[in-house]
């Protein structure tokens, strides 16, 4: 009996894990600058599906900036990865852009491989626009998604915790399908110490999961820096994003859709890269 019951525990506890999606947050561009290609992308999926864990999904920024899709989606095709497809709203010339360049790759390759789609990231937090005309914006990707025969893929929004909370952000709120939250302890100034960037990163999750109206809660972005400026006590460095990998993507994977930021941002500073600029891991990305 004793036996029957670890089985059963051990096969919810695969099927919990196995609940959620979890993958990285990955540019468009390359070291040099030059826009990801089709076979940068591809290259970058394989990476990724080679780490521990075997990362099939990946959060892409935008859709025609880079040519992201057109570039992305074959890739992805190929490689078995779907995509959290970002769709830019900053304004309406860029927007229509964004919409057109998702459309044509449903149009293209049907919509497999879409795992959900964002509209807008950290415009709220930014004050780029205002909760109702953003609302308006979701809606209608939405309404383009279901006349294209995809209405099963939702639509969320991405934003800072503090955004969330914000109670004039409440009409984002009422129009997506789920919440993404970005947050980094490392701007708060929070070190990796005795769990400290750990709490104030549940912190973060707790209180956009407060606001959500029973709606999903996702963790769209978030890290640590492996090199750049200290913020008060959290200071950049291999160990720490060691360490912030184990406290926080471990905890996460069961827990909650996950993107951690990022797999290969080379020239930025502070930099989140979790690779060296020959792809080897950084770290060690088991969870025990």
């Amino acid at each position: 009996m004793k036996t029957i019951q670890l089985l059963s525990l051990a096969a919810a506890a695969v099927s919990s894990a196995d609940a959620f999606f979890k993958g990285f947050n990955i540019g468009a561009n390359i070291a040099s600058g030059a826009c990801r290609s089709e076979s940068d992308w591809e290259f970058a999926f394989n990476k990724i599906a080679g780490f521990p864990g075997s990362f099939k999904n990946v959060r892409l920024y935008a859709s025609s900036d880079c040519n992201t899709l057109a570039n992305a989606v074959p890739a992805a095709l190929r490689t078995g990865t779907t995509l959290l497809v970002g769709v830019w709203t900053e304004d309406d010339a860029h927007f229509a852009a964004e919409k057109q360049a998702l459309l044509e790759a449903i149009q293209q390759y049907g919509h497999d491989w879409i795992l959900a789609v964002s509209v807008g990231s950290e415009d709220l937090y930014r004050g780029d626009t205002d909760a109702n005309t953003l609302a308006g914006k979701i809606n209608d990707v939405r309404g383009m998604l279901w006349g294209l025969g995809a209405s099963s893929k939702s639509v969320g929004h991405v934003d800072t915790w503090t955004a969330w909370v914000d109670g004039a952000n409440t009409p984002v709120i009422e129009a997506v399908d789920w919440l993404g939250n970005d947050a980094y302890p490392y701007w708060q100034g929070v070190g990796i110490d005795n769990g400290a960037a750990s709490d104030a990163y549940w912190a973060a999750v707790n209180n956009v999961r407060a606001v959500a109206q029973g709606k999903d809660v996702w963790t769209t972005e978030t890290g640590q820096p492996i090199s750049g400026d200290s913020v008060g006590p959290a200071v950049p460095s291999v160990d720490s994003l060691q360490t912030y990998w184990w406290q926080v993507s471990c905890a996460s994977f069961n827990s909650l859709n996950y993107f951690f930021y990022d797999l290969d941002d080379f020239a930025a500073e502070p930099g989140f890269a979790v690779v060296d600029t020959n792809y080897n891991p950084l770290i060690d990305m088991s969870c025990a």
